[in-house]
């Protein structure tokens, strides 16, 4: 059932996004290295099994398997001719299930950074960035997502990228923006939550927020300091299930679906209004931090 995240928002109830993909796509047999959008083609099944597996488990929001679909970061790979191709794909597929869902869903496009640092810092200008997102944006755009949902970020300047190149394919299309807070409670690019927090206030955003990072308490507090200097604002919280550690070749994340479901609760009392998971979480996660979410508000 197709729904809009501005009728979600109006609701005035916490909203449940999906959780990871790549955490999916690798205990669904994806070999580490190979880019996960080709999945999107080449193993189209499984990339609709995950989205109805999250559907299934109560998120209202499923993100596309399009994190690392922008021309930039598929040139590590060879496949930057590819982008549009994949990013269309990508958005057929959520679609497809949201269509098919008996509840509202709402599709958003993942639009990640480019895996490149912009200058004057590294090589890529504003403008080369600019370019991937809009060209990203546009396919998304195409395959049908409700709104553009830019990611894990960690420089304002790319971020501004991503949006000018998102509002150039479509000037008033809904678009929500999350940076990562994984060192030492700012971006790597020594960004803090408050300073994220006022310069996307000033995008006119459908929603802002922090995802990915060191698990619960670090979105937690970056949440509660976002809370603390903008009104008015829809906060976003998708943290990583845990601090992932090495374990032979692979990354493990310790938080529990119970233990995400407390964060659940903690984060939404902190300010956020959209709350999900990120890295090492499964429809177990979020099934879990859904039932929180009910149970508190039939209690309240």
């Amino acid at each position: 059932m197709n729904a809009t995240l501005q009728e979600l928002i109006a609701t005035e109830e916490p909203i449940l996004t999906d959780g990871g993909m790549g955490t999916m796509l690798l205990s669904l047999g994806l070999p580490r290295g190979v880019e996960p959008e080709l999945w999107n083609v080449e193993r189209p099944e499984e990339i609709r099994r995950i989205h109805r597996d999250y559907i299934e488990a109560g998120a209202q929001i499923i993100l596309t398997n399009s994190f690392g679909g922008n021309r930039q970061r598929l040139s590590f790979h060879g496949l930057e001719d590819r982008a549009v191709e994949l990013n269309i794909a990508a958005a057929d597929l959520a679609r497809a299930e949201a269509e098919a869902a008996e509840t509202p869903v709402v599709v958003a496009g993942s639009m990640g950074p480019t895996g490149a640092v912009m200058a004057p810092l590294g090589d890529l200008t504003f403008e080369e960035a600019k370019f991937a997102f809009v060209e990203q944006a546009g396919a998304l755009v195409d395959g049908g997502v409700d709104v553009l949902w830019i990611e894990t970020m960690s420089d304002l300047e790319e971020v501004r990228a991503a949006i000018d190149g998102c509002r150039q394919v479509e000037p008033d299309f809904p678009i929500v923006v999350t940076m990562t807070f994984d060192t030492h409670g700012h971006t790597v690019m020594g960004v803090s939550p408050q300073a994220a927090a006022k310069a996307l206030s000033g995008f006119n955003l459908m929603a802002l927020g922090g995802n990915c990072g060191n698990g619960p308490d670090e979105i937690e507090a970056a949440i509660e300091k976002m809370n603390s200097v903008v009104t008015d604002v829809v906060l976003v919280a998708k943290s990583n299930a845990g601090a992932p550690r090495i374990e032979g070749d692979r990354q493990v994340y310790d938080a529990t679906p119970e233990i995400m479901a407390e964060h659940a609760l903690r984060v939404q009392r902190l300010g956020a209004r959209i709350v999900g998971a990120c890295c090492g979480s499964t429809p177990e996660h979020i099934r879990a931090m859904g039932r929180a979410l009910q149970r508190d508000r039939s209690a309240s």
